[in-house]
């Protein structure tokens, strides 16, 4: 297989989910009746949710078992206990500081990216 193949070809996941999101807001959506066109409307957004985990999601968990790995911890729960009982060495303060930003970051990259827009 070629770097860009999956064993399942294509489609993939990713533009299935695609697809039935498009279907959601350019089909279904128009055509249903306000109070149901918001529940479409939701369920378009979850799918949004998951094609961008799907997509975004493998590079996302190693760029964060790597910024764990720099601080020298092992998971989240390790990283939660040393900020929780004030652990992290002085040094250390930024480089933690930084993770935390990067993976509430990464995370917003998939929950909903507009938060990370910039406002005039």
């Amino acid at each position: 297989m070629s770097a860009g193949d999956s064993l399942h070809g294509h489609p993939t996941a990713a533009e299935l989910v695609d697809a039935v999101r498009e279907f959601l807001d350019d089909v279904v959506g128009p055509a249903v009746d306000p109070s149901l066109r918001f529940h479409v409307r939701v369920a378009a957004n979850v799918l949004a949710v998951v094609g961008r985990e799907m997509d975004l999601g493998p590079g996302q968990e190693a760029e964060h078992d790597s910024r764990l790995a720099a601080l020298g911890l092992v998971d989240d729960a390790e990283l939660a206990r040393v900020i929780r009982d004030g652990a992290v060495a002085a040094e250390a303060a930024a480089a933690v500081r930084a993770a935390v930003e990067a993976d509430v970051r990464a995370r917003l990259l998939v929950a909903n990216p507009r938060y990370l827009e910039e406002t005039p």
